[in-house]
């Protein structure tokens, strides 16, 4: 376990690149030692921090609950950030390129809930329902800290990696939609990059909200009625450059585009 002073500092560190736009050095190769528990001890720190300097926290993200974002990142089990108002845009968006270090986009649905969750023993039913509707997303991932070789513990530091949300496409109820079947077509500047199906997140994409909340009931935490939670991606993170436009088409739940400048 990290020292508390170390875990202050290294909050400290993504704070300030997140600012400036930069990296820090993995922790993992400064801290070998670190572990999953002091890893969301500094994103709880930075978390705090962020709060405290005025952000609003509007929800929670889920992170590699596919094979196919396993197989990408290298990392083999489920992880969660938090989501602040100034990260989500709208349907349409032109966003700022220089915002982020490095800009990869993730297909996912969102869930925003009507009832609280709590653990120990949430089920997919009881997520189901609890949900308001269900909404597509698109999720721009975004790292503070240098990729190559980093770890589960570096990426839960960093926040989960999430940089951004676009929502968009058409609401729906979860009654109105099979959720596993829920498809998506990902475009890059008119060409098709990515395919995926929703079933590929935990066989059922609720399922990464029933995890969730059985893993905040052991930090004694819930999730809260109001909050959007991002599931996790059901393909492959898509890297985009300046300039480019993104398409994502989500059949009967519509679509989603954003520009990067």
């Amino acid at each position: 376990m990290l020292a508390n002073d170390d875990i202050k500092k290294i909050a400290e560190e993504l704070a300030d690149a997140e600012r400036t736009h930069t990296v820090i050095p993995r922790i993992t190769a400064r801290y070998p030692d670190a572990t999953v528990e002091d890893s969301y001890a500094i994103q709880g720190v930075w978390r705090d921090s962020q709060v405290a300097a005025g952000r609003k926290l509007v929800g929670r993200k889920i992170g590699l609950t596919s094979k196919a974002m396993q197989a990408a990142t290298g990392i083999t089990e489920p992880d969660y950030g938090v989501m602040f108002d100034d990260t989500v845009y709208e349907n349409g968006s032109v966003i700022e390129f220089d915002k982020f270090t490095n800009v990869r986009i993730e297909v996912e649905l969102a869930f925003v809930l009507k009832e609280p969750l709590d653990g120990p023993n949430c089920s997919l039913f009881d997520v189901i329902r609890a949900i308001e509707f269900v909404t597509p997303a698109l999720e721009i991932l975004n790292s503070h800290i240098e990729m190559e070789g980093r770890t589960i513990v570096d990426t839960i530091s960093d926040n989960a990696a999430y940089g951004g949300m676009v929502l968009g496409g058409v609401p729906m109820r979860p009654d109105e939609i099979d959720l596993r079947w829920v498809s998506a077509l990902l475009y890059r500047n008119e060409t098709i990059e990515e395919t995926g199906v929703a079933a590929a997140v935990l066989n059922h994409p609720a399922t990464g909200v029933a995890w969730l909340a059985n893993k905040f009931h052991q930090h004694g935490q819930r999730l809260e009625a109001g909050e959007i939670i991002l599931a996790g991606s059901f393909t492959r993170p898509m890297w985009v450059e300046r300039g480019d436009s993104v398409v994502c088409d989500y059949g009967k739940m519509g679509t989603i585009s954003c520009r990067f400048l």
